[in-house]
């Protein structure tokens, strides 16, 4: 337990603490978020806020996992992944605010990166921490072995989870809040399941998101970026895949799941009939147009997500 309470005090800390001096830095910089014409009117005004504020959430856990977890395989592996979507994330929101570059990275070498993570993933998953090419299916409780259908499964899990948590960060402390949820259920996990050294890694993940809010809830001082957004996906990723529950994370990241969803489902129903099923997706803006606020929206989508953890652990 002292492991535990140790990686939540130094994740959270670390970010309380260099919030004050880190977000002055980065208007210096002027490492401002620019928000796209055609998003909600009221999202105009937070133009110029500064972004790429993931860096102190990174670093947070990097460091608290370091200090507080048994320097492990799974440990290791598990931060490659998380460090590998944060150089990916941080080079997206480099192009996109230094090179004012709107796009970023091109869809080609974001996923080229993801693969790249995905294969070393899946070879020392594979050869040193024995994970099989079985899924478990919690509601039926058993277990199929999907052959190497599971690898294109771990690139599917890698890619989604990392996309869906980007999607969600949309609103203030949406993201980091929902994630901070998630990663606390993963905790539960990961101790449940016998992998302490994973569930100090979701502790940490748990207090930098919680720390970040402190300078993220609305009004946000400042984002995440695609920085904190893509490696904090990375990171929900890592703890599905090398805890075998890739499905149970489906449900765990309910609110991702519905985000990068109703982004498929517009954009496939627009080019098919012309028509748009939501006002605007991700589905937050849905609801922002038809009169909530920006605060019932997160305070909504937070109780989901808290509502399909609990629900999670108790299938487990």
């Amino acid at each position: 337990m002292d492991s535990f309470i140790l990686a939540a005090v130094i994740a959270a800390g670390f970010v309380l603490l260099t919030g004050p001096f880190f977000i002055p830095e980065l208007h210096k910089l002027k490492f401002g978020q620019s928000i796209r014409e055609e998003g909600p009117a009221s999202h105009q005004a937070k133009s110029g806020t500064p972004t790429m504020g993931g860096i102190m959430i990174i670093l947070g856990i990097t460091i608290a996992t370091l200090v507080a977890a048994p320097f492990s395989t799974e440990i290791l592996l598990a931060l490659f992944i998380m460090l590998g979507h944060f150089v990916l994330g941080f080079l997206d929101d480099y192009i996109k605010v230094v090179k004012k570059r709107n796009l970023g990275l091109k869809a080609k070498q974001k996923m080229l990166g993801q693969i790249i993570i995905a294969v070393v993933t899946m070879v020392i998953g594979t050869r040193m921490l024995g994970i099989d090419t079985t899924i478990w299916l919690p509601v039926l409780d058993s277990h199929i072995n999907i052959g190497v259908g599971y690898y294109a499964l771990v690139l599917f899990v890698m890619v989604g989870t990392s996309n869906a948590v980007n999607l969600t960060d949309g609103l203030d402390g949406l993201a980091s809040g929902t994630v901070a949820i998630a990663a606390s259920s993963y905790a539960v996990v990961c101790t449940l399941l016998g992998h302490s050294d994973l569930a100090i890694f979701a502790t940490a993940m748990a207090a930098a998101c919680v720390g970040f809010l402190r300078f993220n809830a609305h009004p946000a001082k400042v984002f995440m970026g695609d920085t904190g957004s893509l490696a904090l996906g990375g990171a929900m990723a890592a703890l599905g895949i090398l805890t075998h529950t890739e499905v149970l994370l489906a449900l765990i990241g309910l609110v991702f799941v519905c985000e990068a969803l109703s982004v498929i489902i517009q954009v496939a129903s627009f080019k098919s009939t012309g028509k748009r099923v939501f006002r605007m997706s991700p589905i937050h803006h849905h609801f922002e147009l038809g009169g909530w606020s920006e605060w019932k929206v997160v305070f909504v989508f937070w109780t989901v997500g808290l509502l399909a953890s609990i629900t999670a652990l108790k299938l487990l």
